[in-house]
């Protein structure tokens, strides 16, 4: 971690200081840091509305631009997307320096007019999304593997509810034990979904509690190439054998990405399987 990324990281706990304001999420080598910052600002008839940001650090921030999400239970899901977008296009006029205190008091002083604007209403219709200007700009396909579902009604749920949200193609694929989602789309909008995916009570733990997800894992993330399929819509597939699947990454023209990664987990969960019957 750069050292200017480590002074900024105690200046936001020291100015975050107040309970629950401040909670580092996450800290890696490889992906960077993930924190969030709970705070307020002036929304409609300047009541105070709550907003749980969640920036997401990179290992080459601040040279790009930080992963945003934003939660309210004041704000649509439209609303929240909205919020989002036009924090990174004000992160975007600050590339190169860190940014993460100037985009939070920059939403306190301007939700109100954000919200105030035609296309964020107060409605609950699903919002609609500007073509992305920033580096990411593409469109990116990434394999998510996750270790199991609990809850498994209210996790597919959930999960094709920030597909859509995000406007985010693919496949959700279960094939006895082994549990996979494909994801296609803006890089921006890949980045929420790993931050939602990670911070969110999306499951249930052995005793029924709510809990997050933390045996989720990136295999794989690449822009998307010539010879790969684009997914029209966001599928939930169950496949009774490994052919079938192996039939869907073909067709996606994915077919290395199925042997390098799908077959090493369909070896791991064999084994695994072995060992426990001994």
């Amino acid at each position: 971690m750069a050292e200017p990324v480590r002074e900024e990281l105690s200046a936001l706990a020291a100015i975050f200081c107040g309970p629950h304001e401040w909670e580092v999420l996450s800290r890696s080598e490889t992906d960077g840091t993930v924190f969030r910052i709970h705070t307020k600002a002036e929304g409609f008839m300047d009541a105070d509305i709550p907003l749980e940001l969640v920036f997401h650090l990179p290992v080459n921030y601040p040279s790009c631009l930080p992963g945003i999400s934003v939660n309210s239970e004041q704000l649509t899901r439209a609303q929240c997307v909205t919020v989002k977008e036009k924090l990174l296009e004000q992160a975007e006029s600050l590339m190169s320096e860190p940014m993460v205190h100037e985009l939070v008091l920059w939403i306190q002083q301007n939700l109100r007019h954000i919200l105030n604007q035609p296309e964020t209403g107060s409605g609950n219709e699903k919002c609609t999304f500007s073509t992305s200007t920033t580096m990411d700009d593409g469109l990116w396909i990434t394999l998510l593997h996750l270790d199991h579902m609990r809850a498994k009604t209210k996790y597919v749920k959930t999960v094709e509810k920030w597909a859509s949200d995000l406007r985010l193609t693919g496949r959700l694929m279960f094939m006895g034990k082994i549990i996979l989602i494909l994801l296609q789309g803006d890089r921006n909008n890949l980045k929420e979904y790993l931050i939602l995916q990670k911070t969110s009570k999306v499951d249930v733990d052995s005793s029924g509690k709510k809990c997050k997800e933390k045996m989720i894992s990136v295999l794989f993330e690449t822009k998307v190439q010539t010879g790969h399929k684009r997914f029209l819509a966001f599928e939930v597939k169950e496949y009774s054998a490994l052919d079938e699947l192996q039939k869907e990454f073909e067709t996606a023209g994915l077919k290395k990405l199925f042997s390098e990664f799908v077959l090493a987990l369909r070896e791991q969960t064999c084994l695994s399987r072995t060992n426990t019957q001994r």
